[in-house]
């Protein structure tokens, strides 16, 4: 009885931990894309230091809405895993197209803060529920015990 508490308390603890940081990266991915499409906060800036193309930030952001409503919406797993990835490149490029333009910014910001959001991705993916997991274990797994009792049980005449 206890063990199983234990296991549902365990569930319930993941859960949380995942709808935090997922939430936490959707509503800053989110804010992110709104103030590239808007050229808001000193995209423009941004964008001009690393010697992109303005119309970037349009695809950009375009994308990064995308990839949030990709996350948080339940259904389409292997839609949420290119979303993931999508995230982790986009950021993950973001910190190496500042390092490449010398473009550091204050304290190193322009370099941390798309790889802490990169990071939140990797928690994110890493916590998801198994019903958000591509080629979902917990039903191939049943399936697969169904076929083997089915083949190992000894047939009675």
């Amino acid at each position: 009885m206890i063990k199983g508490r234990d296991q549902k308390m365990k569930t319930k603890g993941k859960m949380i931990a995942y709808w935090t940081v997922t939430s936490l990266l959707a509503v800053s991915i989110l804010l992110s894309g709104i103030g590239q499409l808007m050229k808001l906060g000193g995209n423009i800036e941004l964008v001009k230091n690393i010697g992109y193309p303005l119309y970037i930030m349009n695809i950009l952001g375009i994308w990064k809405i995308l990839g949030v409503i990709a996350i948080v919406f339940p259904g389409f797993p292997r839609l949420k895993e290119w979303a993931h990835a999508g995230i982790f490149f986009l950021m993950t490029g973001a910190a190496l197209s500042h390092v490449f333009a010398n473009d550091y910014g204050d304290y190193g910001f322009h370099i941390i803060l798309p790889l802490f959001y990169a990071i939140l991705n990797i928690a994110s993916w890493a916590l998801r529920p198994e019903s958000r997991i591509l080629g979902n274990t917990e039903k191939r797994g049943q399936k697969q015990s169904l076929v083997f009792n089915d083949t190992v049980t000894p047939r009675t005449k």
